[in-house]
């Protein structure tokens, strides 16, 4: 009986051992003679292999933030795809074709350039590389008590090419303007009225709106933009920042626009009068709510079709979009 079992047990160990040399050997074997490797896939289109994934990821992102290596005042590079990637296990001598792959995903970004604009009367006049000098010129006519001191605004600007740039103290010979005197009463050499809401470039509409962010910077306005119109202000502001109701009304819409707006609020204030609040980051106001001038209905965000965190704000007269300087 104790003969019979251990005959079968060293059976036993004899088919594991042999088991595991030959496990062993086909593992070697594919070691040897297989690698793994990533397909990179493009729009759901094969575009070729990446030995390492991470170190390609890195560098598109890398791409993202700042574009071409020697490249100045980019922004960031806004890309139409990303890659996806699957794992296999490949023969050896496949070749990789990283170079390639990262140079199809540059085909389809779009370099944007950040500068800075001194808008008189909210009319861009001349651009400057850095908010720092921007800041000074404006200060600094300020100071020289320049008769356009109290129409000066600063505008951030993304762009796909860079504005002609001055130099801070090119940029204050430019627009220093001297005030007239008569007598006691200064005149400014320009008019800095804004326009009303009977002026010709809108309907009278018989109410009047407040900014819906606390501290208005205004990064891009009315009108033509990239070949088509932007219908309305962008007030460039950091991700969570309140969004404020512009006038009393009731809110029609409070969710996802797949248009572009990403997360969106529209507010009715009767007589075919609408405001929009685009790009936001969350909304805390919900549909037929009844909303006052100054309630907080969203936080900002960059969301949708977006080159950067800021409010997208619109004024609508019965489906169409005026410009909400003209009422603001």
């Amino acid at each position: 009986m104790i003969r019979r079992a251990l005959v079968a047990v060293r059976a036993s160990v004899k088919f594991i051992t042999i088991f595991i040399i030959a496990a062993l050997l086909i593992i070697g074997m594919v070691i040897f003679l297989y690698k793994p490797i990533y397909e990179v896939y493009l729009n759901g289109e094969f575009v070729g292999y990446s030995e390492d994934k991470q170190k390609l990821q890195s560098r598109i992102v890398a791409y993202q933030d700042k574009g071409e290596e020697g490249q100045e005042h980019v922004a960031f590079v806004q890309l139409e795809s990303m890659p996806t990637y699957e794992l296999c296990l490949l023969k050896k001598d496949i070749v990789t074709n990283d170079e390639e792959i990262f140079n199809m995903i540059k085909e389809t970004g779009t370099t944007y350039y950040k500068y800075y604009a001194i808008a008189v009367n909210n009319e861009e006049q001349l651009n400057l590389l850095t908010f720092q000098e921007a800041q000074t010129a404006v200060n600094e006519l300020k100071q020289k008590n320049s008769s356009n001191a109290d129409s000066l605004s600063i505008i951030e600007k993304y762009d796909v090419e860079m504005g002609e740039l001055k130099q801070t103290e090119e940029a204050i010979a430019t627009l220093y303007q001297q005030k007239k005197v008569a007598g006691k009463v200064t005149i400014s050499s320009k008019n800095t009225s804004k326009p009303t809401a009977g002026s010709s470039t809108g309907p009278k509409i018989g109410m009047s709106f407040r900014y819906p962010v606390a501290s208005p910077r205004i990064s891009s306005r009315y009108g033509r933009r990239w070949g088509r119109l932007h219908g309305g202000l962008d007030f460039s502001l950091p991700v969570g920042n309140n969004i404020y109701a512009s006038a009393p009304g009731t809110v029609t819409y409070s969710g996802w626009n797949s248009g572009g707006y990403g997360y969106l609020v529209i507010i009715s204030h009767g007589n075919g009068v609408q405001t929009y609040y685009g790009h936001n980051s969350s909304l805390t106001c919900s549909v037929g709510q009844t909303v006052s001038a100054g309630d907080i209905i969203a936080k900002s965000g960059n969301t949708g079709r977006s080159t950067g965190p800021h409010c997208h704000f619109e004024i609508r007269v019965n489906g169409v979009t005026y410009n909400p300087e003209i009422y603001l």
